[in-house]
């Protein structure tokens, strides 16, 4: 029976030992990094151009006036939707009622004396025809006859003409539109061919929302619009549903050699008045629809000195640094062109920490549904 081992023996033992477990721990590697990941998926993904626009609307008109005088009424409030003949403003009318009589007076006296003149002109056809009325006189009641019908027609032009100025008191919307604020009040003095309006009217429904793509995608829209109008719409900065239904209905007939652009407008249809003239929107075009494209997040994709790249996870759960071309496909999505094939898991979220061969740990929660973020930036 050996003797048991005294204190100094103990001491090294217990040294080798913890020695032992250091080497076991530092042999067991780096620890994973965690990270969120997702599946690289086919879908079929519209082909959409994105651009800055602008809302403006369909029609504009400034209401002026066309007779002069002293306004009298405002018929609508500002900010009023108003259909077209509805009354907006009211001229003082008594001096053209005035103008109106005197001219409808001058004309029954005209034409009593064209009718008399007309009587006296029978008279002396036939007296001539009887060889009772010289030649003379004959023709001095036929010249009379002609000037009182002329002075008769006159009369009544100038009794059209007082009307019209007597209408244009009543000054009505030339278009359906919403007015805007009312810039000549009740008591001031309108005139004719002056620059101040009195209202400016604007028709929102349709409306159009005006935009410029890069002249390179000329080519692409007209194949894509093939006759029939494509479809756009619509993102209101701060609402998180899109305005649907536009229709491209105007490419301009020039580029703009400044910009490189071309100028394109789409109708809505805006009953509820969800857009706005002067309203910056973000507008979407759809092209067309790519079959079969091979679609990950947006955030797994990172942008490096030699371009775009991405993490792939592998079988043993070590990641590989990828580059990639990519391309939009919606908000939050990249169609890969290249460098990634469908089925394949891609980091979300985490990249920051890899490099080539890191392992990996996937967040929990974060295992990446196909096409799912798992997570982000």
């Amino acid at each position: 029976m050996r003797p048991a081992p005294g204190p100094a023996v103990a001491v090294v033992l217990a040294a080798l030992l913890a020695g032992c477990h250091g080497s076991s721990k530092k042999a067991s590697g780096p620890t994973a990094v965690p990270v969120s990941v997702a599946k690289a998926v086919i879908r079929d993904v519209p082909e959409n151009l994105e651009a800055v626009a602008t809302v403006e609307p369909t029609e504009t008109v400034s209401v002026t006036a066309e007779a002069e005088g002293r306004l009298v009424n405002v018929a609508f409030t500002e900010g009023q939707n108003v259909r077209a003949g509805d009354l907006l403003f009211e001229i003082d009318p008594r001096p053209y009622q005035a103008a109106l009589a005197e001219a409808e007076g001058m004309l029954a006296r005209d034409q009593a004396t064209a009718e008399n003149a007309s009587l006296q002109e029978q008279r002396a056809n036939q007296l001539a025809s009887e060889g009772l009325l010289s030649r003379q006189e004959h023709d001095q009641t036929l010249a009379t006859a002609a000037s009182t019908r002329a002075s008769a027609q006159a009369n009544a032009a100038a009794v059209e003409t007082a009307r019209l100025n007597l209408a244009y008191t009543r000054i009505k919307a030339p278009i359906a539109g919403r007015t805007g604020a009312v810039l000549v009040h009740i008591g001031n003095v309108v005139k004719t061919g002056g620059d101040q309006p009195l209202v400016v009217i604007n028709r929102m429904d349709p409306i159009f929302v005006s935009f410029a793509v890069p002249e390179q995608r000329l080519a692409a829209i007209r194949a894509a619009q093939g006759g029939h109008g494509l479809q756009v719409r619509a993102v209101l900065s701060g609402d998180g549903e899109p305005v649907e239904g536009g229709r491209l209905t105007f490419i301009d007939n020039q580029v703009d050699r400044a910009t490189g652009t071309l100028r394109l407008k789409a109708t809505f249809d805006n009953p509820k008045g969800r857009l706005w003239p002067g309203q910056f929107v973000t507008v979407r075009l759809t092209l067309g629809t790519q079959q079969g494209a091979v679609v990950v997040p947006g955030t797994a994709v990172q942008p490096g000195q030699k371009g775009s790249y991405l993490f792939v996870v592998k079988s043993d759960q070590t990641v590989e640094q990828r580059p990639v071309q990519t391309r939009m496909a919606d908000r939050n999505e990249l169609i890969v062109e290249q460098g990634v094939e469908a089925g394949e898991t891609v980091v979300t979220d985490g990249q920051l920490n890899l490099v080539n061969g890191t392992r990996i740990q996937v967040k929990e929660g974060a295992g990446g549904a196909p096409g799912a973020a798992g997570g982000g930036h």
